[in-house]
């Protein structure tokens, strides 16, 4: 393919090429000229021009297919318009020629073709260039029509199109010959033709403007007439022609001079819309010529014209625009409505008209207002609607205005409820009254009326959840007072049901009580039924309707009234059989239809329960609704003799009764009814192939049985578009009804509704077979195999026996019902039977498989596969294999040639691949099939199942993957493009090759990059197809290769195809690309690629944007808010719930990777969509600058209203896609969050930005921000005050901390604190909805707990509204709002109390940080004063609620501990339920509880640790009036109130209850547990151990301590979080602490007792008792070493023995841990060190061993070496904790003195073998931790254990080694430790050490005399050395001490120096003679007597010493500074600290 890409045709490497490889060359060589021409210099085209034209016009005679003629004709234009023009004539001449040939073979039809697209892509280029040559150029293209065929006509109406577009004003001469030659095509036989014609006249009309003056009324006929028979791509077509000639007609550009020559007059708009609802009401048959039956009044319009008119008034409409649509409503309203009213008999006579007349008009409806207006302009339109409903609710006549009536409520339904909140002021408007307009109409006479207006009415409650409970209300109340009128029964209770629908989209709820109020209702209407026989049956309806609603409540409402519906089913039907004979032998007709009536109603109940409350459905229930089912099924059987004795009055009561009976057995599983299942099939084969159905309505049975796949072979009415809702009707023949909402009323509460459109059930008749459908295949599956055999048999006889139109429905019913049964067998895995089934089965099937209906043939293919796959035999399958294709080979006609390929695909679906040879026969013939061109169809179904094969066969397809890749270019290249199907079946193909290869598609051999070179041909050739749904395959096939070879994939074209696709239709939504699915593809495609690429994509869209030379449209520019705007922009006119999550989720990939990079960007992008608000005024913040200058006022100040009218590149956007804009702001932060430190950093950012102006950070956008936030958290619309809000606290937790540079001691954040209130005080309103409320007190509590604010009176504005809050919640669960349900109140209270405790636990936590001294230094008198600044600041805010509070917190938790319970002690719980919730709500209350208990506990355990357990609470007494369950009055009931606990009890109850609640949640912590509520409740069991009272409850309850670690040790192995670990050993040592302050007590109290008594007799306490033992389970002790154990060895592994092999220690080096790994090993060694205090002296020597295993083990493999001789934590944590051990009174109790003393010389022993290597290796520890350990043993232990000779010799050898070693911070620590073991008061134990080391002690200071110290370390190692000597001298005896003293003067006096030497000596000498000179004058007073004695020995010493004096002197005179001060220089602080153990 390399060789194609050249200017000029490689016609040598052409030539040498076969016939399909050929094809593709050109068309690759063809594409890339295209690229090639734009990008070479002008005169290097003209040098080659000559030549080119020569091989393009040489390609023109060689027949090019479709795709390649266009691509040449293209080509040839871009080629003239940059080269030379005066050839370009002899081309011209040249196409016409060749189109004037008189050649008519078909080999020659491409060429002709050809020639006539060049000559249009000429003109179109090069315009009036050509001059006057095309005059005869059309005259000779309009004469070729006359005799050309489809694709002539088709391609040239495309060229006159291009030929009209290029000329403009210049073509008028022709305009009028062109119009002539259109209009016949309009009405073509091919639908191509009519698409292309409309294509042609639309651009004509631009410049024509007799088309939309003089001849508007034939161009309207015109298009009427087009649209009958039409297909769905025409009407798109047409419809668009005719809504833009009727807008023209209106707007008309050219009142200029040529106007005035034409006399052109602009029509009005009563004219236009007169016109085009004449389309509407008569259809084609024109105005005047009435034809005989139009006078008869028998014909109806098609409904395709009727569809066609509707896209059309849409059109119309859109192009006008909105702001026309705002100007003309009421016009346009009045007229589209009157479509439907009485005036036209003709839309309005049958119900099946009107129901279709009426989606019309709702469609027109909902694209014009829905999709055009903005909020405001919406708001307008619903009053407009609203006085209209008004007016019609007058007109006298009902039938005249039912109609209207019902498009106008409906969309005044779907208005409110898309404007959600929004629409709250247009309700509260009076003037306006909605409500009561739409109530006042449920009394309307009729019922289609009454409906409408219950599906308002629900509508308004979705949308305003608020209006729910008071319209419930008004309703019931209105049907208790209206009973005795029919309407008034029926409307209400529709109001009612439709009500209890809306209510699962409340997610706030209705009261429960609402439960038994409508209970009662509903069986009062049932019982006083039968007292008025006017009523009966309206009474009947309502109370069954009232129950079946009801149910969809669900289980927590239904479980109540469960007895009195199970009794009322009972009495509904006869006892027994003999019964209901005698009610046979009874009855009339009206009794008979109020019964049925009524068990029709009491089926729909049980249905609606069995659905909902599936819960409820326990075994004991079943059998209580089971009696009723065999006499329901009994009078099934009897239905037709009961008809039959009482007319044709039952005949619609009956089929309801079928329809809802199989409904309920459908839903039951067949068990139930096993005894009826006979009697039921029969019935069920009477319905299906009973004389009663005339019409055959496929479309409704068949979609679901057949495979969605292969729906797409059929009609695209059966896809997903736009015009779904009125395109429906077609489908369905003109007989049949479209669903409608009067068929099934009960269908108004159903759950599952698409969108929020109505519900659409079908008619009875039609339903009834649909459900008989499904209940077949059930029932047929359970029955025996003998009456399996035989209805199946039957079934095949009555297809059989039937002729004509009526063999057909019965087919068709026989053949649904056994793909149902087939599929439902397959699904539950069962088999066929015995072999005698398959023969019916199979020729059912294989009749359908032939049938003329292609839906039936698609859902015979699959049953076919189905019956394969259930008969599960190998010979089988291949025999049904072999039929299919012996059926393909012989037969000839499409029928049979369509549906057996398709079976072939099934059987490969769903059998994979049956064997290689038989993939080879389907290839082969599927490869024939797909080649025969004289049948599209067959080429269509054949390319499918190919598609299937590939798809299923997988890998085993390899070996054919070339020769199909060629078969399917080759098609694509040569298959005409009116076969739009073709294409869209080679599409499926291609995509399934591409999956097929995967990611091969990456290899770089020839043969696989041919293979991706095709596909990116094939890729290219779809894409440029004109159809919409081949364009979605080419993008779906460049996804998937982009995929699996991302470097393949051009991205750049393909960005720019995507966009251009969406963004040609943004203008209007309507008018975007009309195909639905070609919108999902760009969008599917768009995700994918910005996963990866997100910037790349970005660009090459900004890129695209600015070079486009014409204006893209202004509504979505992407060169200013860029790709991401535009699908914003997209996101706000979109309806479909696919393609708006594919938006989000699109922009969401985006905003992932880029937002931080282009932050600005997307900053003013979410600002615009959320500025540009729907709100009458744009409410902003005031510019906070200005705010600092004035006064501080109130907040009010903050709402200052805007007026700019610049343009917004965002029209009021509507208030879901600005709640999504909110949500990109949030995630925008978070994206910082994980970026650059600078992002939360002001100082920072500031300086990088002056670095580089173009860095950019989100600190610097802070006030937008707040901006931002505020302005969605004051917005009308509830969801986005929501996301407002958390917008707000995200933003308050992110920058709370941020210093601000210019005020420092402030936060930036601070200037902002009259926003922040503005924002939150609308949230505490009263009429605000609680969950709003909720998220407003989380951001109060943020907001109080950040600090942002530390002046108290500022505070107190936002401390205000939670004092509010708390105010109203204290009336507890009785006081709050009766609009929602009780559970939205229990979580408006619980949010309160949990911002309270969070506010709370905040302030003490400052309070203890701020100790109360520093207040006098931080604050000035005067703030002292005034309270503003003070430690106490919070606890303040907090303290003067504090009691209300605890009382609060304490009664939710035991709300909290009730409800966590397990449901086996329900009984006990009490029956009105908690403190906070009612017991009905307790369900639904759990989450709520669930989310704020853990802060709650926290600060109740703070609380009553505050309080010291002492206080009782001053409001005890009168609590017990206020509140409906206190803590106090716990586990009482409310009759025993009189009796008052003790304190004590009172803290017992409060303890246990903290306790427990946090044992129960630690105990069993799910996996969506949160770190926070572990963490709370671990600080609240902190808090609660941290005083004396509940340290004692714990001490003396040793099983609850063991039960509390227990918790703790599975937290801590189930929970690798650092802090929560740490937080769990804090508790731990707590109750260590506990449990030793209790053995003290006992051994205090015991000694007291027992003063006088023996010693001896003393009981033992403590654990161990006096044997020792500690028994796992039940022993504190054990317990807390097991979770110490467990965290040492996972933060050193090598502490356990089994890991490292043996007992012994390994050499390993020696570790540093992490930061927090070191904390918690301190942590378990400080609790290890408490735990022999807790045993009694045996059981202390049981755990002496591990536990001085373990902390030796600790020191020995963390004694790493640090600079500086610093002691790393854990090796300080272990020196402490040893240091705790070896001073345990234990170690000197008599009991267990003996075997401590061993045990503690083993452990030395252990530490000082850590010194020596071992296996020759030395490992590398840290000398002085372990001498600090040795010097520990020394000096903490009794003497007995040192002074072994053998250890103690060792341990002087450690002490001599250390002291050689040369580093100077060793050396220090030497010395520092020695002196401390001289000093030892017992001198069995210091002696040793002195004899042994003072003489090499001496001689190293002799040593510094000669070597003079050079830094202040050395200088150092001097001074400790002195004071070990001067210890000695304290410490020797008198007889010694002489000679020791005249050891030190010599060494003192060495280093002092004379005045000379002291003037040059260095500051170290100087330092060093200022030590020496001070220790002199010291010990000489000291040992006078020695002193003189050594001065007169040596005279030497003697001058030196008073030289020295007397320089120092001098020195002092002279103010030469001496460092007196700086004594210890070198002493480094933290040294000292960690040294501190001995």
């Amino acid at each position: 393919m390399e060789l194609a890409h050249s200017l000029l045709l490689n016609e040598e490497a052409c030539s040498q090429l076969g016939e399909v490889q050929k094809a593709e060359f050109i068309f690759d060589w063809l594409r890339y000229l295209e690229k090639l021409l734009l990008a070479t210099s002008r005169s290097d085209v003209k040098e080659k021009q000559k030549t080119l034209v020569e091989q393009l016009l040489s390609l023109l005679n060689n027949s090019p297919g479709p795709p390649t003629r266009k691509l040449l004709a293209k080509n040839l234009g871009i080629l003239y318009s940059i080269g030379d023009t005066f050839s370009v004539y002899e081309t011209i001449d040249t196409c016409n020629d060749l189109i004037r040939s008189k050649d008519d073979s078909p080999s020659y039809l491409p060429t002709k073709l050809a020639a006539v697209v060049c000559l249009g892509s000429l003109y179109k280029k090069l315009g009036r260039i050509l001059g006057n040559t095309f005059t005869d150029t059309v005259g000779n293209i309009l004469k070729a029509m006359k005799s050309a065929e489809s694709q002539g006509r088709y391609e040239i109406m495309l060229s006159l199109q291009n030929i009209l577009k290029g000329l403009g004003a210049a073509a008028t001469p022709c305009h009028r010959d062109i119009y002539k030659a259109a209009r016949s095509c309009l009405t073509d036989r091919s639908m191509a033709v009519r698409c292309a014609a409309a294509k042609c006249l639309l651009e004509l009309q631009n410049e024509a403007s007799f088309m939309w003056s003089t001849d508007l009324d034939s161009v309207a006929t015109l298009c009427f007439k087009s649209f009958e028979g039409s297909n769905y791509d025409v009407r798109i077509s047409v419809s668009k022609l005719l809504g833009t000639v009727m807008a023209k007609a209106i707007i008309s550009k050219h009142p200029g001079a040529a106007a005035l020559r034409q006399n052109i007059r602009r029509a009005s708009l009563e004219e236009v819309l007169e016109l085009l609802g004449t389309g509407f009401l008569r259809g084609s048959s024109g105005f005047l010529r009435a034809s005989g039956d139009m006078l008869k009044g028998t014909s109806s319009v098609s409904r395709d014209v009727r569809v066609g008119v509707t896209q059309a008034y849409v059109v119309f409409i859109s192009t006008l625009g909105g702001a026309w649509l705002e100007k003309n409503f009421a016009a346009f309203l009045s007229h589209i409505l009157s479509l439907v009213s009485q005036s036209h008999p003709k839309v309005t006579q049958a119900q099946i008209d009107a129901v279709c007349g009426r989606r019309c008009v709702s469609f027109i409806l909902r694209a014009t207002i829905g999709g055009l207006l903005g909020e405001k302009a919406q708001i307008a339109a619903a009053k407009d609607i609203c006085q209209a409903i008004w007016k019609l609710k007058k007109v006298v006549d009902v039938a005249a205005s039912q109609h209207m009536l019902v498009c106008a409520l409906q969309e005044l339904g779907n208005l409110i409820h898309s404007l959600g909140t929004t629409a709250a002021p247009l309700l509260q408007d009076s003037s306006a009254g909605i409500l009561d307009s739409v109530i006042s109409v449920i009394l309307h006479p009729s019922i289609s009326v009454r409906l409408a207006a219950a599906w308002c009415l629900r509508c308004i409650a979705v949308a305003l959840p608020s209006y729910l409970t008071p319209l419930l209300d008004r309703c019931l109340e209105r049907l208790t007072v209206l009973k005795s009128s029919p309407e008034a029964v029926t409307g209400f209770s529709f109001a009612v049901v439709a009500l209890l629908g809306a209510v699962k989209h409340c997610p706030l709820g209705i009261p429960h009580g609402k439960g038994k109020v409508i209970m009662t209702l509903a069986e009062d209407l049932l019982c006083s039924a039968t007292q008025n026989s006017r009523l009966s049956a309206q009474r009947t309806q309502a109370g069954w309707l009232l129950i079946a609603a009801l149910m969809t409540l669900g289980p927590a409402v239904v479980s109540h009234h469960l007895a009195r519906v199970l009794l009322l089913w009972k009495c509904v039907f006869p006892v027994s059989p003999k019964d209901l004979e005698t009610e046979k032998s009874r009855g009339d007709s009206f009794t008979w239809q109020v019964t049925l009536e009524g068990r029709a109603g009491a089926l729909c109940a049980m249905k609606s329960f069995v659905s909902h409350c599936s819960d409820l459905l326990t075994q004991e229930v079943i059998q209580r609704l089971l009696p009723p089912l065999p006499c329901a099924v009994d009078l099934l059987t009897q239905l037709s003799s009961i008809i039959k004795a009482y007319g044709s009055p039952l005949k619609t009561p009956s089929v309801v009764y079928r329809q809802r009976l199989y409904e309920l057995l459908i839903l039951l599983p067949p068990e139930t009814y096993e005894g009826h299942l006979c009697a039921i099939l029969k019935e069920l084969a009477a319905d299906l192939t009973g004389p009663d159905m005339q019409v055959a309505a496929s479309t409704f049975l068949l979609p679901p049985l057949c495979h969605q796949d292969d729906l797409l072979l059929l009609s695209p009415l059966l896809q997903e578009t736009d015009h779904r809702f009125i395109e429906e009707q077609l489908l369905l023949n003109n007989g049949i009804a479209c669903g409608s909402l009067e068929y099934d009323p009960y269908s108004i509460c159903e759950k599952d509704i698409e969108g929020d459109s109505v519900p659409k059930p079908l008619p009875p008749a039609l339903s009834v077979i649909s459900s008989a459908v499904k209940l077949f295949g059930v029932i047929c599956a359970h029955v025996g195999e003998a009456q399996r055999l035989l209805i199946l048999e039957q079934l095949l006889n009555s297809v059989k026996h039937t002729k004509g139109a009526r063999q057909q429905v019965v087919q068709l019913h026989v053949v649904s019902s056994v793909s149902s049964f087939l599929k439902y067998v397959a699904d539950s895995k069962g088999s066929l039977g015995p072999e005698e089934m398959r023969r019916p089965a199979l020729a059912l099937v294989m009749g359908a498989l032939e049938s003329p209906s292609p839906l039936l043939r698609c859902a015979a293919a699959e049953a076919w596969a189905r019956l394969a796959q259930v008969v599960g035999d190998g010979p089988f399958t291949a025999s049904l294999a072999q039929v299919s294709f012996d059926k393909l080979k012989s037969a000839r006609d499409v029928v049979t040639r369509t549906g057996h390929s398709l079976a072939l695909a099934s059987l490969h679906r769903y059998l994979g691949g049956i064997s290689s040879q038989h993939l080879n026969s389907c290839v082969g013939i599927l490869y024939t099939l797909s080649q025969d061109s004289t049948s599209p169809d067959v080429q269509t179904w054949a390319l499918h199942s190919l598609s299937l094969i590939i798809d299923s066969a997988g890998p085993l397809y390899y070996m054919h993957v070339e020769p199909t890749l060629s078969l399917i270019i080759m098609l694509l290249l040569n298959v005409p493009p009116t076969h739009a199907e073709v294409h869209q079946s080679l599409g499926r193909c291609l995509n399934a090759l591409i999956t097929t290869l995967g990611p091969e598609l990456q290899g770089n051999s020839t043969s696989l990059s041919a293979l991706r070179t095709s596909c990116l041909l094939g890729c290219a050739v779809m894409q440029d197809n004109p159809d919409c749904l081949v364009q979605a395959q080419a993008i779906s096939c460049l996804q998937q290769l982009h995929m699996f070879a991302p470097r393949h994939v051009n991205l750049s074209s393909l960005v720019s195809c995507l966009c251009e696709i969406l963004l040609d239709n943004s203008v209007l939504v309507n008018l975007c690309s009309p195909y639905l699915l070609l919108r999902r593809a760009v969008l599917a495609c768009l995700r994918q690629l910005v996963q990866r690429e997100a910037a790349e994509v970005s660009e090459h869209a900004v890129m695209l944007a600015k070079e486009s030379r014409e204006e893209l449209t202004p509504d979505a520019d992407i060169r200013e808010v860029g790709l991401e705007g535009a699908l914003l922009t997209l996101l706000d006119k979109e309806t479909d719930q696919r393609l708006c999550h594919d938006i989000k989720e699109t922009l969401h990939h985006m905003l992932t990777s880029m937002a931080v990079d282009k932050l600005s960007f997307w900053l003013k992008l979410c600002k615009d969509v959320l500025a540009a608000s729907a709100d009458f005024t744009t409410v902003t913040c005031v510019d906070t600058m200005q705010e600092e200058e004035g006064d501080k006022g109130d907040d009010a100040s903050v709402l200052t209203t805007r007026s700019d009218d610049r343009s917004h590149p965002f029209t009021n956007p509507r208030w879901a896609t600005r709640v999504f804009a909110a949500e990109c702001v949030c995630r925008i932060i978070n994206q910082c969050g994980n970026a650059h430190c600078a992002h939360f950093d002001i100082t920072l950012a500031q300086e990088m930005k002056k670095r580089d102006s173009r860095n950019d950070f989100l600190v610097l956008h802070l006030a937008d921000l707040i901006r931002m936030a505020f302005m969605a958290a004051t917005d009308h619309s509830d969801q986005l005050r929501l996301s407002g809000l958390e917008t707000l606290l995200i933003v308050i937790r992110r920058f709370a901390t941020i210093p601000e540079p210019e005020f420092p001691g402030h936060v930036i954040l601070e200037q902002y604190q009259a926003n922040v209130g503005a924002a939150l005080r609308p949230a505490f309103t009263t009429e605000t909805p609680p969950d709003v409320t909720a998220k407003a007190c989380q951001v109060c509590s943020a907001w109080i707990t950040s600090g942002v604010v530390s002046d108290l009176n500022d505070l107190r504005r936002v401390h205000h509204l939670l004092v509010s809050s708390l105010t109203k919640i204290q009336a507890g669960k009785e006081a709050l709002s009766h609009l929602y349900n009780e559970s939205a109140s229990t979580m408006e209270i619980l949010a309160v109390l949990k911002a309270w405790a969070e506010v709370y636990i905040v302030a003490v936590e400052r309070h203890k940080n701020h100790k109360p001294p520093l207040k006098t230094t931080t604050c000035s008198e005067e703030n002292v004063r005034n309270g503003s600044c003070s430690s106490y600041g919070l606890l303040d805010l907090v303290h003067t609620d504090l009691g209300t509070l605890s009382r609060l917190w304490l009664a939710a938790l035991q709300d909290f501990a009730l409800l966590t319970l397990p449901s086996e002690f329900a009984s006990q719980l009490p029956v009105e339920g908690g403190a906070f919730y009612t017991a009905e709500t307790s369900e639904n209350a759990k989450l709520h509880y669930n989310n704020s208990w853990a802060l709650i506990l926290h600060a109740a355990a703070l609380w009553l640790t505050s309080t010291g357990f002492t206080a009782a609470d001053p409001d005890e007494g009168a609590s017990n009036l206020s509140r409906p369950v206190t803590p106090t009055s716990m586990c009482q009931g409310s009759s025993s109130g009189a009796i008052v606990k003790s304190p004590e009890d009172v803290y017992s109850d409060r303890f246990h209850l903290i306790l427990g609640i946090s044992v129960e949640f630690l105990c069993s912590l799910r996996s969506d547990a949160t770190m926070e509520s572990i963490t709370a409740c671990l600080h609240a069991l902190q808090a609660l151990l941290d005083v004396p009272w509940p340290r004692s409850k714990i001490g003396s309850d040793q099983d609850l301590g063991i039960e509390l670690l227990n918790v703790l040790h599975r937290v801590i192995l189930t929970r690798e979080s650092p802090s929560i670990q740490l937080a769990s050993l804090e508790v731990v040592r707590q109750i260590i602490c506990a449990a030793q302050e209790h053995v003290k007590e006992k051994r205090r109290s015991a000694e007291v007792d027992d003063g006088a008594a023996e010693k001896e007799t003393l009981p033992e306490f403590g654990e161990g008792k006096d044997t020792g033992g500690l028994v796992p389970g039940k022993s504190l002790v054990f317990a807390t070493l097991e979770l110490c154990v467990c965290i040492l060895v996972r933060q050193l592994p090598e502490l356990n023995p089994k890991l490292t092999g043996s007992p012994g220690v390994k050499a390993a080096k020696p570790q540093m841990l992490s930061e927090d790994g070191s904390r918690l090993v301190s942590a378990a060694l400080g609790i290890l060190a408490e735990l022999p205090a807790v045993c009694s002296p045996e059981g202390s020597i049981s755990v002496l061993p591990t536990i001085l295993y373990l902390t030796i083990g600790v020191l020995r493999e963390t004694a790493v070496k640090l600079p500086g001789g610093q002691l790393s934590s854990t090796v300080a944590a272990s020196l402490q904790a040893l240091k705790g051990i070896l001073s345990s009174p234990m170690a000197r109790a008599e009991k267990s003195q003996t075997a401590w003393t061993d045990l503690l010389r083993s452990a030395l022993t252990t530490i000082l073998d850590c010194w020596d290597p071992v296996d020759g290796t030395h490992q590398e520890l840290d000398e002085v931790s372990l001498l600090t350990a040795i010097t520990i043993f020394i000096l903490s232990t009794s003497p007995e254990v040192t002074i072994v000779p053998c250890l103690q010799n060792r341990c002087i050898e450690k002490f001599k080694v250390t002291l050689e070693i040369k580093d100077p911070m060793v050396q220090i620590k030497t010395y520092q430790l020695l002196l401390s073991v001289f000093q030892y008061p017992n001198p069995a134990v210091s002696y040793p050490y002195i004899y042994s080391l003072v003489s090499s002690i001496v001689e190293k200071l002799q040593e510094i005399d000669q070597k003079k110290p050079e830094d202040t370390t050395e200088l150092q190692i001097f001074q400790e050395g002195i004071k070990v000597l001067e210890a000695l001298v304290t410490v020797a005896e008198e007889q010694h001490r002489a000679q020791l003293v005249a050891c030190l003067l010599p060494i003192l006096i060495s280093f002092l120096l004379d005045e000379n030497a002291l003037g040059s000596a260095t500051s170290v000498m100087r330092n060093l003679h200022d030590f020496a000179l001070q220790n002199l004058m010291q010990i000489g007073p000291q040992y006078s007597s020695v002193f003189k004695s050594v001065m007169a020995s040596s005279p030497a010493l003697k001058a030196r010493l008073e030289a020295a004096i007397k320089g120092n002197q001098e020195s002092v005179k002279g103010g030469t500074p001496t460092s007196k001060h700086t004594k210890h220089p070198g002493k480094n602080s933290s040294i000292q600290l960690k040294t501190n153990f001995l």
